[in-house]
Formats: structure tokens, sequence, C-alpha cells
């Protein structure tokens, strides 16, 4: 099959690689009919994040077909349309049963192999899906395959960021970076009732559609933090929903949210210390929250509003390509170029 593989540093490469097997009695293996270029993986490419094999198939974000399963597996069948959280969960371990998969004790990321040990990606025609009847989900009607792409990682990322700000109707966030998950933040805040929602990025094109989305927009000209304290009386805001993982916006962060306030921190951050000091979160009694996403906790809140239309989560999708196009799609992705938000490929027709 083809895939994407891991080569190096800002070095992707489409290559002719094995089919997946069966390995264990509760696999699966997928066919891929639509997979996704993630904010997550580009910490990979630029070598943010290291130990990654060379060769190792990248991405996380996949839906498609299943086309073979093992011997255990119960809840699926050939031909079974099907999509996934960006990891494999047991199910059974005590932090599945806690709802925290993502921390599942036999659980892997998908596209993270390390020294051998780890599982293989899904930007490829076809991935291996350990303790399928756990991890795999069926798509609904009424749900396309854009959106359950979404479902894998983003859309739930980022209503899990604003469910960690503490949402309370009446009450005002920000949203600092509106990549992918940012924008998808801003949607989980308006649906948990925000009253007042501020965008924070740099790119005109993102902001544009967080001005869609409901939000009022701050672009890199404007002194933020001076503006937002105007806006709120001085006082700052009551949660900021923190989705770049830098100082920069850590401090902003921060600096913008009030005494007593809650951070909502979702972007991977990969320096060795905090911008701040514990002393200042002690100094304005601050909630600070941050962790990966327990996708499966939120899925049965997430489908339904899926389903009911009312929201256009496919919006911030700029880039429709091909899996043969993937190397490409790394580049617009990263250097974001042709406006570029979220770039999607369609396996089936590489």
């Amino acid at each position: 099959m083809y895939a994407l593989t891991f080569q190096g540093k800002k070095t992707i490469s489409l290559q002719k690689v094995a089919d997946p097997e069966i390995i264990s009695s509760d696999d699966a293996i997928v066919k891929v009919a639509l997979t996704a270029i993630c904010g997550s993986d580009l910490h990979v490419y630029h070598g943010r994040e290291a130990g990654l094999d060379i060769g190792t198939t990248m991405g996380h974000e996949f839906i498609g077909e299943v086309v073979a399963i093992g011997r255990n597996v119960k809840n699926f069948r050939c031909g079974d349309p099907v999509f996934s959280p960006f990891f494999s969960a047991c199910g059974q371990c005590s932090y599945c049963q806690k709802s925290l998969s993502c921390r599942c004790k036999h659980g892997h990321l998908f596209g993270w192999l390390e020294n051998g040990e780890g599982l293989q990606g899904a930007q490829a025609e076809y991935v291996r899906v350990p303790f399928a009847d756990s991890t795999l989900h069926k798509i609904p009607e009424g749900v396309s395959e854009e959106e359950a792409l979404l479902l894998c990682d983003i859309l739930p990322t980022g209503f899990f960021c604003a469910d960690m700000a503490n949402v309370t109707p009446g009450k005002s966030y920000a949203v600092i970076g509106c990549g992918p998950v940012g924008l998808q933040t801003i949607l989980g805040l308006k649906i948990l009732g925000a009253d007042q929602i501020f965008a924070i990025d740099m790119l005109p094109e993102r902001l544009a559609i967080a001005q869609e989305f409901g939000a009022n927009i701050f672009d890199g000209k404007t002194d933020v933090k001076a503006s937002i304290l105007e806006i709120t009386g001085g006082r700052g805001v009551d949660g900021v929903c923190e989705v770049v993982g830098n100082l920069s916006a850590q401090q902003l962060a921060y600096d913008i949210v009030r005494p007593g306030g809650t951070l909502s921190v979702v972007g991977v951050h990969n320096s060795a210390h905090f911008a701040f000091s514990p002393t200042d979160l002690y100094n304005k009694n601050l909630t600070y929250k941050t962790g990966r996403c327990p996708v499966q906790r939120y899925l049965p809140m997430l489908i339904p509003v899926v389903q009911q239309k009312k929201y256009d989560f496919t919006r911030i999708i700029s880039h429709r390509l091909s899996l043969s196009e993937g190397v490409r799609g790394y580049r617009i992705f990263d250097e974001k170029l042709e406006k570029c938000t979220k770039v999607i490929l369609y396996c089936k027709r590489a």
C-alpha cells in the first residue's frame, strides 16, 4: 500500500509499504477513505517532538471501511463504515473505566512508533486498529464522512478545551489560536452557552472563520491585553482557551484572565518551563487545566450535535487533496500557503 512516512525533520515521503495485518484477535484492518494532517503532526515534522522511528506512517485522524477482523471482534463486520479516536483504547483498564481513555494503560497514539514500539499511522491506504471493539465507532446516520473525520480528534478536542474552561452562560471567554482546534473550541464555547467570545490569531483567514462562528476577533496588530481588559472593565475574561502551545500564548492567557478564572490548555507545549511562575498562579487564584482529550467521553454528546446540522463544523476545511498529494499538503499546512486552515486527504482518490 501507499503511505505518508516520516523520514526525518521536515521530510515526509509517499512510499509503498507493507499492508497491515491482523496481529491480535481483537484487531481490525480499516481501508482508509479519508484522513487528515493535524497540527500535532507538525510537532513531529519540525522535530519539536523527538523519538519517532524513521519510516513510521504518519497520521491519526481517519475514517474508512472495515475489511478484516480478528476472531474476538464482536461489534464490527467487514463493510462497516467507521471512524476512530486518534488513539487506541482497551476499554477495560482503570483509566478507560474512569472515562480517561486517552491514558489507557494498553493504548497507543496512531502514528507514533518509537524503538519499534507503538502504532503505525493512518495517512495510508490501510490501518491496523487494536482493541477494535472499544476503539472504533460506526459512522452514525446523519453524519457525513468529513464530519466523522473531525470527530476523530479536533472537534472533541476543541469541545474538551471549551468544557475545561468551566463555561457559565453570561460569562466571557477567549480563544488564543484559531487553527483547526481553536475554531472548534469557539463552537464548543457557543454550544456550552458562552455569552462573549474573543478570538486571537495572526492569520486573517482564520479570524474570518472565527468571526463567522460568532467570536469578536483580534489580530496581531492589536494590543490584545489592553483591548480585552478595557472591554471587560479591567478585570479580564472568565476563562481562556489556549490552543497554541508556546510561551507567548501562555503568557497572554495569564495576562487576560481575571482573578479566580480558568486557563484551559490543549496546545501542546514543548518548552521546559512555564511563562509564569507558581506564585503568579497563586496571586490570581487561577485554575490551570490541560491534557489530551478523552475522545470517547465526548462522542455521545457531540454526535447528536453534529446530526442536528446547526453548526458547520467542516467550514474549517480549506484543502481537499488526494493521498498522493500529501507531501504538498504538509508544506501547504506548515507554511500556511493558499490561505490554508485544514488539509484533508482522500485516499480513494490516491
